[in-house]
C-alpha cells in the first residue's frame, strides 16, 4: 500500500515537473501599479494651530520619493533659506521638512508640493497635496483664482510664479525687484493659478517666469504681467482674475566694446536701438572714416573703421535719442585683417514675394553690375536691378521670375568691394523657384474692428514670425506663397499706431497692446486657397 502511493506521488510530481518546464516565458508579475501613494499621517498633523516646531514629517502608505522638487514645492510665505526637504534621490515612507528660518508670528504658511510626491516603482504622483499650518490660533483661509497667458504668443509658459504684494506703508512698486511676495503659487503645467489660505486685506497681484526661482523680477531674464487694479480680500474673492505676461524693453545702456579683428570692433546694448551713435573721442588719422551696421541676430552694433593706426586703447562716446551718454573704453592692438565673406538669405528655394539678397561679413562699399549675371535653367541671361543698402550691408537683386526655374547667379573677381578695400573671388550661387500651385493663400477678413490700424501676423505653430500686413481699413488681407502647413492667425490692436506691437511696463503701470489669435491653427495646403474670416469681441 505504501509502495503504490509512493509511485504515484512521484509520478504526479514528475508529470507536473515536465508541464512546468514546457511553459517557458516571462513572469509579468501582475498588472501595473496606477494607484498612487495614499497620504496616512502627518506629525503635527496637517492644518496645525499654534505651529512651534521645527520640523515636519509626512507618512505615506508605500515609498515615496520627490520627483522635479525645485519647480514643483511652493512654499508661502517664502522662506530664506528654504527648508530642507528629503529624501532627495531616494525613496521613504515619509517626507521631512526641515525649517532653517525663524517663523513669522500669527502666519498661515501652505506648502503646496505640487505633482512632487511619486511612488517610488511606477512614478504616479499623489497629485496637488498641501501640508498648510499656523503659527497663531487660526488658519487664513481666504483664496484668489485665474489664469495666466503670454501677451504676445498663443502658448503660455509653464510654471508661473503668481504673487501677492500686501499693500502697506512699505509697499511701493520697486520692491518686485528686491523683496520676496507675502504670498505665492505656481501655474505649474498649466495657466490656472490658485492662491489660497490668504488673510483679509489689500494686494499687488503680480505673475512671474521667475528663470532664477528667487521670486524677484530681474527684467534682463524675466517676464512679468500685473493685474491692473488693487485686490482687496475678502471683497474680491469670486473674481477670475487675468493677467498677461510680457517682456518689458531694458532701459538702453551701451557695453564695452570689443576689438575683434584689425578693423572691427562690436558694441553690444542692451534695450532698443534708437539711432545709436559711436563717437571716436581718441585722436585718429585726418582721413579716419567709419562704417556702422546692425547685427542680423544679436544686439550688436558693428564698427568699422580705416586705416588702422597705433593706441594702446580707444575712448568712445556712445549716445541714442532718449538722452543717453557715455563713455567706453576698449583696448586696441593690431591684429589679423578680415577677408570678404558673402552669404544669401536663399536656402534651396526662392519665395516668389521674396527678393535675392546678398549679405557680407564686412562692409559693402560697392557692387558692380557689370561683372555679375544671373542665368536660368537654360543658361540665359536674366536681366535684373540691384540696390546697394550699406545701412543695413546688404544688396537686393530684383529680377522677374517663373515658375518651376532654376537660377544662378554668378560674381566675378571683384564684383564686390568691401570698406577696407577687399573684393571677392568668383562665387557661384545656385536656387530655384517651385511651382506657383506649391503653395497656398489665406484670404483672411476681419470684422468687428474698433479701431483701426491693426496689424496682422502669420506664425508657423512654434510662434516663429512668417509675414504681416497693416490693415487700415475693412478690407480683406492676402497672404500668399505660403508653404504647406499649420499656421497661426494674430491680430494687434495697434492703440498708439506706430506699425509694431508694443510691450508693457510694470513701474509705468502699462500693459502691452493687446494680441488676439484666430482661435484655431489654420491649415494651408498646395494650391489651396482659403478664407477665413475672424469677428473680434
Amino acid at each position: 500500500m505504501y509502495k503504490r502511493s509512493h509511485t504515484l506521488l512521484l509520478t504526479t510530481f514528475s508529470f507536473l515537473l515536465i508541464v512546468g518546464c514546457a511553459k517557458k516565458g516571462t513572469i509579468t508579475g501582475g498588472e501595473k501599479d496606477e494607484i498612487p501613494p495614499k497620504f496616512v499621517k502627518a506629525i503635527p498633523p496637517n492644518y496645525s494651530t499654534n505651529f512651534n516646531k521645527n520640523e515636519i514629517r509626512i507618512y505615506f502608505d508605500e515609498y515615496v520619493k520627490l520627483k522635479d522638487p525645485q519647480k514643483q514645492i511652493i512654499i508661502s510665505p517664502p522662506m530664506d533659506p528654504k527648508p530642507e526637504i528629503t529624501p532627495l534621490g531616494g525613496a521613504s515612507k515619509y517626507l521631512k521638512v526641515k525649517f532653517l528660518d525663524t517663523l513669522l508670528e500669527n502666519t498661515t504658511y501652505s506648502i503646496n508640493f505640487g505633482q512632487s510626491i511619486v511612488d517610488n516603482n511606477e512614478g504616479n504622483p499623489n497629485p496637488f497635496f498641501k501640508y498648510v499650518f499656523s503659527t497663531g490660533d487660526s488658519l487664513d483661509s481666504l483664496s484668489i483664482k485665474g489664469i495666466v497667458d503670454d501677451a504676445l504668443e498663443k502658448k503660455a509658459d509653464p510654471f508661473v510664479t503668481v504673487a501677492l504684494y500686501e499693500i502697506n506703508e512699505q509697499y511701493s512698486d520697486s520692491l518686485v525687484f528686491n523683496e520676496v511676495p507675502r504670498y505665492i503659487t505656481s501655474t505649474l503645467d498649466s495657466i490656472n493659478f490658485n492662491l489660497e489660505n490668504l488673510k483679509e486685506g489689500t494686494y499687488k497681484l503680480i505673475a512671474l517666469k521667475d528663470a532664477a526661482t528667487n521670486y524677484t523680477y530681474q527684467p534682463k531674464q524675466d517676464k512679468i504681467g500685473f493685474y491692473d487694479e488693487i485686490i482687496s480680500l475678502p471683497a474680491d474673492t469670486a473674481k477670475v482674475f487675468k493677467i498677461n505676461l510680457f517682456e518689458e524693453v531694458l532701459d538702453f545702456k551701451a557695453l564695452k566694446p570689443k576689438q575683434v579683428s584689425k578693423n572691427e570692433f562690436v558694441f553690444g546694448y542692451e534695450g532698443e536701438l534708437e539711432a545709436m551713435k559711436i563717437n571716436l573721442v581718441s585722436k585718429a588719422p585726418e582721413n579716419f572714416e567709419t562704417r556702422i551696421f546692425p547685427d542680423k541676430v544679436k544686439d550688436t552694433l558693428h564698427y568699422w573703421f580705416k586705416p588702422f593706426f597705433e593706441a594702446d586703447s580707444l575712448l568712445f562716446e556712445v549716445t541714442n535719442t532718449r538722452n543717453f551718454k557715455d563713455t567706453l573704453v576698449a583696448r586696441f592692438k593690431d591684429q589679423y585683417k578680415d577677408s570678404i565673406k558673402l552669404s544669401s538669405n536663399v536656402k534651396g528655394s526662392l519665395a516668389f514675394n521674396q527678393d535675392f539678397t546678398l549679405f557680407s561679413s564686412t562692409p559693402i562699399e560697392s557692387v558692380n553690375e557689370k561683372l555679375i549675371t544671373l542665368t536660368d535653367k537654360d543658361t540665359l541671361k536674366v536681366p535684373f536691378s540691384m540696390e546697394l543698402d550699406k545701412i543695413k550691408n546688404e544688396a537686393k537683386f530684383s529680377f522677374e521670375r517663373t515658375e518651376s526655374n532654376a537660377y544662378t547667379i554668378q560674381l566675378l573677381p571683384e564684383a564686390i568691394k568691401d570698406f577696407i578695400g577687399n573684393v571677392n573671388d568668383t562665387i557661384s550661387i545656385n536656387f530655384r523657384t517651385k511651382k506657383l500651385a506649391d503653395y497656398g493663400t489665406i484670404f483672411f477678413t476681419l470684422e468687428n474692428v474698433k479701431e483701426y490700424p491693426v496689424i496682422i501676423q502669420v506664425t508657423d505653430e512654434q510662434g516663429k514670425f512668417i509675414d504681416e500686413k497693416v490693415a487700415t481699413k475693412q478690407e480683406t488681407t492676402v497672404f500668399d506663397n505660403l508653404d504647406p502647413g499649420k499656421y497661426n492667425l494674430r491680430v494687434i490692436l495697434d492703440t498708439n499706431k506706430n506699425g509694431i506691437w508694443d510691450t508693457g511696463n510694470f513701474l509705468k503701470g502699462i500693459q502691452p497692446e493687446k494680441v488676439v489669435y484666430y482661435p484655431e491653427a489654420i491649415e494651408v495646403r498646395a494650391n489651396w486657397e482659403l478664407k477665413q474670416t475672424f469677428i473680434l469681441e
